[in-house]
């Protein structure tokens, strides 16, 4: 019996490296296929102020508009901390040209530079070519614009606080937003540029989306069109994560959101009614009207910290620092500036609230807005486990709240009913946790019933969909990407399980689609090979879906925050799903079938030999002759 054991178990073994050796054959023809080169760059820093146009005329026209006019959905990118703000995404001209804005709530105009310009940096994409746009056209010189020298086209003019200024020609065009908003592209007029001077010139992102109140704004623009309700969104990820969401036009409010009335009449800018702050539970003493001078509290996306008239930094910055008197002070990273920064906090931010008070921003209407430490604190650049104050003394009595203050917040400027809105959440899972009413689902990841073989609709895709990505009707069994990473940390493999989560968000497939595939360490850098997998049960990526992530490969949309060092990617490459010829598919057919009848058979054996052996056991004898004992003897019945 046991030589049949041996030789069932010595053919089971030969089948199943059979099927093995197929298989390895089959992955390692996958692996043939030339890479495709793909750069990565990252983007840094800005801040605005505009003018106040009056909306009389746009509210009264909102109000003959239904209540089902789309929204404009639009991903954020960059790290506010890092880069000095976030960016949106946006398409001009026909066929659409890619560029990154700075997503701005205190400026009046959206511009990008123009191929025509004499003094522009290198920035994150080309120049705007208003001669490749079919349908581009020049703003001409009329009563209502500032005119150019030969008194032809219209100009515009932009100098902010920091000394920086935009100029430039004003023209019209196509305007796209996206694959994952459901607002067709409109004509809107935007700014060429011909000059930038200061940090416009030297920053990464390409120009400035305009949001504020102003005949230019692309919020007025497409108000006044009665393509989007009079309301905006904004929400920017926490300390250390980068993107955000944003949605431009209108939205059902959660039940939980805060709000504030917001005087558009009394300043140019997005003010709110702050009464007070209460720090650790305890209110600030100051005298009433202490968020009040001037144009009020301003809201300022281009912002990066927060800044508060003199008495009341001196009262805030006090009230942390009794609160945190057991931490240690040390200098910050920039010698120029004398910040308040502490050490002994830990590098876990989601540790900071035990540590650091809880703050409170206090409406008039009696609101209030919960303020976590990450809403005051940045990170110290140079010092592990540092942090410091992110709100500084402003000069004039406006009290200014840059992005820090709403970090992980949603922020819904309701321009139509003069108020803005608040709700803690967590703003880099936006997409998956709050639904907009009126706006579309998320881009789908793979649905695993059907394929989807058509193509992209070219209004639908600013990017375009170039003929050398997916081209064919194959379908796409998995896709591969590397990257290098210089990292200082020492915990590679903590990293790279953070860094699965991010490219699947980035990329918008699920976590357990994205695998590692292999590390290898350079000098100076590791250099890792990721693969994107279908989604359980689905045996293939489709093709719609496949395009999506690979153009976002392409056009080096993946942002990482500046704690993963320095990175980049270096190749991509998508395989087809592997397709078994007829007689693989008839050999593997027998082969299963030969498989499945061994493992039958040999279980029926195992069952039979087993039920053998204890039948054996149960029907032991005794030798002829064999004494028995007496307890089983039984009496005999008469």
């Amino acid at each position: 019996m046991a030589g049949n054991w041996f030789h069932l178990t010595s053919s089971f073994l030969i089948v199943c490296y059979v099927i093995g050796f197929l298989i390895s054959t089959v992955v390692a023809e996958n692996h043939q296929r030339p890479p495709t080169v793909l750069p990565l760059s990252l983007s840094s820093r800005n801040h605005s102020l505009h003018r106040h146009v009056d909306n009389l005329r746009r509210r009264l026209f909102q109000s003959k508009l239904s209540g089902s006019t789309p929204n404009a959905r639009l991903r954020l990118y960059d790290d506010l901390l890092s880069n000095g703000y976030h960016t949106a995404r946006l398409w001009i001209g026909s066929p659409p040209q890619e560029f990154a804005l700075i997503v701005d709530t205190g400026s009046t105009v959206t511009y990008v530079p123009c191929s025509s310009c004499s003094h522009c940096g290198n920035h994150q994409d080309s120049r705007f070519q208003p001669e490749m746009s079919s349908t581009y056209q020049p703003v001409k010189c009329n009563p209502s614009c500032n005119c150019d020298d030969e008194q032809k086209q219209c100009t515009y003019h932009r100098r902010y606080a920091e000394m920086s200024s935009s100029s430039g020609v004003l023209g019209e065009d196509l305007v796209s937003f996206g694959n994952e908003s459901e607002l067709m592209p409109q004509r809107a007029v935007f700014g060429c540029e011909n000059v930038e001077i200061g940090d416009l010139y030297n920053q990464r992102a390409d120009g400035i989306m305009g949001l504020g109140r102003g005949r230019l704004s692309i919020m007025d623009q497409l108000v006044d069109k009665g393509f989007i309700g009079d309301s905006f969104s904004l929400c920017y990820g926490g300390m250390d994560v980068d993107g955000g969401a944003m949605v431009l036009g209108k939205i059902t409010p959660p039940p939980d959101m805060v709000f504030s009335h917001s005087d558009p009449f009394r300043s140019p800018y997005y003010n709110i009614e702050m009464k007070e702050i209460h720090v650790a539970g305890k209110r600030l003493e100051l005298p009433d009207g202490a968020f009040d001078g001037r144009h009020g509290t301003v809201l300022d996306s281009g912002t990066t910290y927060a800044y508060f008239r003199r008495d009341a930094f001196a009262a805030f910055r006090d009230a942390i620092l009794s609160a945190v008197h057991f931490l240690k002070r040390i200098p910050g990273p920039d010698p120029n500036y004398n910040d308040i920064c502490f050490t002994g906090a830990g590098r876990d931010v989601s540790q900071l609230p035990k540590i650091f008070p809880l703050v409170e921003m206090v409406f008039n209407n009696g609101k209030k807005l919960l303020l976590s430490p990450e809403n005051y604190l940045f990170r110290h650049s140079k010092a592990s486990g540092a942090y410091c104050l992110g709100i500084f003394p402003n000069s004039e009595p406006t009290t200014l709240l840059g992005g820090i203050v709403v970090q992980n917040t949603l922020v819904t400027y309701d321009r139509g009913n003069d108020r803005i809105g608040f709700l803690k959440t967590n703003c880099s899972e936006l997409w998956r946790r709050v639904q907009f009413s009126g706006a579309p689902a998320p881009t789908p990841l793979v649905s695993p019933s059907k394929d989807t073989q058509m193509e992209i609709p070219s209004v639908l895709s600013p990017s375009g969909s170039p003929s050398n990505v997916l081209a064919g009707s194959f379908h796409v069994g998995f896709i591969t990407f590397d990257m290098s990473i210089s990292t200082t940390d020492s915990n590679l493999k903590s990293i790279l399980k953070e860094l699965t989560e991010l490219i699947s968000e980035e990329l918008e497939v699920y976590n357990s689609q994205v695998c590692l595939l292999n590390v290898t360490s350079q000098e100076k850098y590791y250099l890792v090979r990721w693969g994107i997998f279908p989604a359980e049960p689905a045996n293939y990526i489709s093709n719609t879906i496949a395009r999506s992530i690979i153009l976002r490969l392409r056009d080096h949309r993946i942002q990482l925050p500046e704690r993963f060092g320095n990175y980049k990617l270096m190749e991509w490459n998508a395989e087809p799903q592997r397709k078994l010829t007829s007689w693989q598919h008839h050999f593997l057919i027998m082969l299963v079938g030969s498989v499945t009848t061994l493992i039958l058979s040999l279980s029926a054996i195992g069952i039979w030999l087993v039920h053998r052996q204890r039948r054996r056991q149960q029907t032991a004898y005794e030798p002829v002759g064999a004494s028995i004992p007496e307890r089983y003897l039984q009496p005999l019945q008469s």
